[in-house]
This record gives structure tokens, C-alpha cells and sequence, in this order.
């Protein structure tokens, strides 16, 4: 998703990219990573755009926010979409996938794919003529830099970052999203994109009485613990919008039928008891897999 294609000429000079995350503390629905792109001598004029942290913004002015910078040509953007039942399923396995780990391949991931795609990030090496001595040299010079919020320590997380991608500076800051421009387009980016996909979410569960009314999805919200209390199954659990790994979910599961059968072969993926035994369902959601449907026009991007 995002302006992927094709490349713009200003991608070929130096570039600076911010990385933001929404959606990290909902028991509901994904969690999103945005990132931001656009030449350095574009920074200027990308703090005159009024992006800020997307938390302090109403959703009528992230919407016209993200409108605005799909429709500015020289800006690129694009997103991770982790599904729910990844996130618990990578938490729950036998070696266990916590979510700053969850969220720091996410953000590598991005890096990634923007690099791939040629957008300047790296340092550039500039061949010159040392006329005095009769050689050519070879001279590093500043290319582009990427922003982030910080995930855990800010310092480790830099030199993770720093280690995987020695030729690209980081910047990794608390508040990023508040500090740097092009963090807080980033953070419009992946809040918008997790709003548009729970706004669309289709629930495909075929329990009867299942509702929308879900509140925000946070822990805290009593709308959200009421639809987990009234969406739970005593049998397959919950529906596959909800991160079933989540604390949240623990004190639904003593409601939960136990169901046990024999099984030869332990899959490092689930929970088993000392016997070799599969336990209990709770933690599978049910009912045929959720699709999210998001705008055409984020599956395409506008072709930058």
C-alpha cells in the first residue's frame, strides 16, 4: 500500500523518511505501521503542512490531513498492516515474539521496501580529484535520514537499526511523532489506514447477535469490554478481530470449554501440556477469517 510506483525524479536525491505506529495498545483489530518519505530540500515546506501527532488531531482533520499529503507529488508514503492473529499468534508460539520485536521488524521492513524501491536514504559517495597530489579520492557525503519513534530503549534500538543499515543515519527520539515533521505525517499515515480498516472491517462470524459497537478498542473502554464479554465463544473463543493474546482476554477464558484430543507431534506454534496433549481452543478466535477492506486508493497509492 502507498505511493510505491513509479519512482519520482526527487527520489533520487537525498531523502529523509519518518516511521510511526497506531494501534499498539487496542485488545481490537491491527496495528499498523506508516512511514513518510520526501527529498531533504522538501523539509522546509513539510513543516509549513500542519501535520502534528496524530493522537492530538480530530479524526475530521487527520482524514484532510492524509488526503492532502496523498495528493502532494512530492511526498511518498506507505503502510504494514499486521493482523490481529499475527500479533497474538507470534506472541503465543513456543518462542515467543514480544511486540517491540513485532514492531521493530515492522519498521525494518518499511525501511526496506523503500530502499528498494531506489528512494534515496543511504549516504552518497562522491568521486573528486585531488589535482595537488594527481589521485581521485572518494568522499562520503550526507544522504538521507530516517526518524522514529522510539520502541524500548531509544539508544539500543538505534544501533539495532544502525547495525542493519550502517549507511543510513537514524534519529531515534521519544515523542518523535511530536518533535519531527515528517514522523508526525507518518503517524496521520498509520492512524488514518488502522481507522479506515475498523471502519471496514467485516465480521464474518456466524454467531448470532454480533454487533460493531465496539468502542474504541482499548482495554480500558467498558464499550469494548462489554462486546468481548457478549462476542466470547465457549468453544472457539473469540471473533478473529480481537488480539486474543491481550491480558484482556485471560479473564474470559475460565468461561471457556476445555477440549483436549491426542496428538503424536507438538507444534511449536501452540500451547501443550506435559502429556503431548493440545489444551484449549481459546486462544484460536473462530469462524472463517476477517477480511479487511481498505480504499482502493491505499492499495494503489496515486502511481508516485
Amino acid at each position: 500500500m502507498g505511493s510505491e510506483t513509479p519512482l519520482p525524479k526527487w527520489a533520487s536525491t537525498p531523502c529523509i523518511m519518518g516511521i510511526d505506529e497506531a494501534g499498539r495498545g487496542p485488545v481490537l483489530g491491527p496495528m499498523v505501521y506508516g512511514c513518510l518519505y520526501c527529498a531533504r530540500s522538501y523539509q522546509k515546506t513539510l513543516a509549513t503542512l500542519n501535520f502534528a501527532d496524530s493522537k492530538t488531531l480530530k479524526e475530521e482533520k487527520r482524514e484532510e490531513l492524509f488526503e492532502n499529503l496523498k495528493a502532494d507529488e512530492s511526498i511518498g508514503w506507505s503502510v504494514d498492516v499486521i493482523d490481529p492473529r499475527e500479533l497474538s499468534a507470534k506472541m503465543l508460539k513456543k518462542n515467543k515474539v514480544n511486540l517491540n520485536e513485532i514492531s521493530h521488524d515492522s519498521a525494518i521492513g518499511l525501511i526496506n521496501r523503500v530502499l528498494n524501491m531506489g528512494v534515496l536514504l543511504t549516504e552518497i559517495l562522491l568521486e573528486y580529484s585531488d589535482q595537488s597530489k594527481g589521485i581521485m579520492r572518494l568522499m562520503k557525503e550526507n544522504g538521507g535520514q530516517v526518524y522514529l519513534d522510539t520502541v524500548g530503549d531509544a539508544d539500543k534500538y538505534r544501533i539495532k537499526l544502525s547495525e542493519r543499515f550502517p549507511s543510513i543515519k537514524f534519529v531515534v527520539a521519544k515523542k518523535a511523532d511530536s518533535l519531527y515533521p515528517v514522523v508526525s505525517g507518518a503517524s496521520i499515515v498509520a492512524k488514518v489506514t488502522r481507522d479506515r480498516a475498523l471502519r471496514e472491517w467485516v465480521l464474518e462470524e456466524t454467531s448470532e447477535n454480533m454487533h460493531r459497537s465496539f468502542g474504541s478498542g482499548y482495554p480500558g473502554d467498558p464499550e469494548t469490554k462489554a462486546w468481548l464479554a457478549h462476542h466470547k465463544h465457549s468453544i472457539f473463543g473469540f471473533p478473529t478481530l480481537v488480539r486474543f493474546s491481550w491480558g484482556t482476554c485471560t479473564s474470559y477464558y475460565k468461561d471457556m470449554v476445555e477440549v483436549l484430543w491426542e496428538s503424536d507431534k507438538v507444534d511449536e506454534d501452540v500451547g501443550y501440556g506435559s502429556s503431548g496433549k493440545q489444551l484449549k481452543l481459546s486462544n484460536v478466535g473462530f469462524g472463517k477469517a476477517a477480511k479487511r477492506k481498505i480504499e482502493e486508493i491505499e492499495s494503489s497509492g496515486k502511481g508516485r
